[in-house]
């Protein structure tokens, strides 16, 4: 519990609109976007500026209790879920773009600063931002840059941290470091900028990021191809990267989440085939021509179905809308989604296809994949009820032995989602006792009181 004189102190320093520790107001703010987790923090702070922040942990620092730093709450693997209880520290209302340089093609916003807002916002002084993570409409940058978000466009332009030029941050004494800056080439000392990124709020509070601009596309060409089965749609994604071609969106998504999609949004998609491809090439007009050809002769030589070529540009935004909604889709048709990140080499595509198909067989569970096919990163995502105890031990089986294949082939137990609560045990398994123990080092060098966001990424000492 937090006492009142801590709760007057908070709100002396915060204003009392940026205080609530009222018990149904703290019960929402224990969730994120994960099913089976909650716990209720003991107070919730929203500071408006750096200065805020900074006053809110030495308040959390002098009295010992732990600090959960949250965004929009959109994450996928409980990161921003105050696991210890204490005092969330909520981001979103530093949600101003403080400055679109054109000049040396970058933005600096707020931690709290809406994803696609910020993309609209440059977009409007003719520049680009690519990351765009389905969560875009509600995630927050700083929230985007804790978990290293990707989307729909990381195959060809990379996902958020490449794009990330500089940091200020908060570290958990209240202290404040900027890491990086704008210039284009920075080697002056440890590159702390890329240690931040992914931390997922173990390390440092990061209030204001400064991100890389690069101008638009000229044009694209959207294409969509329907398969038979669900490996030749694996066998066309990296046959299409073998041909030196590589797509800005090259998305999957299964039968089961084609079905769920089209309940939803009632494009058109047919609901008897087992899988299709969104693919959009982009660039320069005869760039596009050559790769679109180049692309359709891949599909057609690994016989795709049907390949169809959006007629305009709002056909293609209506295909990658109906992407960006395959998890709430399936969100429609059970009540829980258990959604999961692995991600492999591309090679391994049509193995991880055939071993989620699988494993869904032998859990006896309804599984839809879908994600970012071109750079491996799979969404297999098990349509259950979280209230249903042997269900979900199912479930938690089937990723416990996927990943196991996962890592056998030389992938990753998340591609963007990060490790969080989730997770922790697989990345114990990836990284090995000796990488635990030098991230536990690196943790301790900047938050020796153990306050900041405790009980992420890998497990505390007491919880073995």
């Amino acid at each position: 519990m937090i006492s009142k004189a801590v709760i007057q102190e908070l709100i002396n320093e915060l204003g009392k609109d940026n205080v609530i520790s009222t018990p149904e107001d703290l019960l929402v703010l224990g969730y994120d976007a994960t099913p089976g987790l909650h716990h209720r923090p003991d107070i919730v702070v929203y500071p408006t500026s750096t200065e805020k922040v900074q006053a809110a942990l030495q308040i959390a620092r002098k009295q010992g209790f732990p600090v959960t730093p949250r965004g929009s709450g959109s994450g996928l693997s409980g990161g921003s879920i105050p696991v210890k209880g204490g005092m969330v520290l909520c981001l979103n209302r530093m949600n101003n773009i403080l400055e679109i340089d054109e000049e040396n093609l970058t933005v600096t916003a707020q931690a709290g600063v809406i994803t696609l807002d910020l993309a609209n916002a440059v977009l409007a002084k003719g520049l680009f931002y690519p990351p765009d993570p389905a969560s875009q409409k509600i995630s927050t940058i700083g929230g985007n840059v804790m978990e290293d978000a990707g989307g729909l466009r990381c195959l060809k332009y990379g996902v958020t941290g490449d794009y990330v030029m500089a940091l200020k941050c908060v570290l958990p004494d209240g202290s404040t470091i900027t890491t990086g800056g704008k210039s284009v080439k920075d080697v002056a000392g440890y590159s702390f900028k890329d240690l931040l990124i992914s931390s997922e709020g173990t390390l440092a509070i990061i209030t204001e990021i400064t991100l890389r601009l690069i101008p638009p596309p000229q044009t694209n060409q959207t294409m969509l191809a329907y398969f038979d089965n669900i490996e030749t749609a694996g066998k066309a994604v990296s046959e299409i990267i073998a041909a030196k071609i590589i797509p800005s969106t090259m998305e999957i998504m299964d039968k089961t989440t084609i079905n769920c999609v089209e309940d939803y949004v009632k494009i058109g998609l047919p609901r008897e085939i087992a899988a299709l491809l969104l693919i959009e090439v982009d660039g320069h007009p005869a760039v596009v021509a050559e790769e679109s050809a180049g692309v359709q002769k891949v599909l057609k030589q690994v016989k795709a179905t049907e390949i169809h070529i959006a007629a305009n540009k709002e056909e293609a935004l209506g295909l990658a809308t109906a992407r960006r909604m395959a998890l709430s889709a399936m969100a429609r048709v059970s009540p829980s989604t258990l959604m999961e990140d692995a991600t492999v080499p591309r090679s391994y595509m049509a193995q991880t296809f055939a071993e989620i198909e699988h494993l869904a067989a032998k859990y006896n569970l309804i599984v839809g994949t879908f994600g970012h096919a071109g750079d491996g990163n799979l969404h297999p995502t098990v349509l259950c009820d979280e209230r249903d105890t042997d269900q979900m031990k199912r479930a938690h089986a089937f990723f416990d032995d996927l990943y196991t294949k996962v890592l056998e082939w030389g992938g990753t137990v998340s591609g963007e989602h990060g490790i969080g609560i989730a997770k922790r045990e697989y990345l114990a398994r990836q990284v090995g006792s000796g990488g635990v123990a030098v991230m536990k080092r690196i943790k301790t060098a900047f938050d020796p009181d153990g306050i900041l966001n405790p009980g992420k990424i890998f497990f505390d000492d007491q919880e073995f």
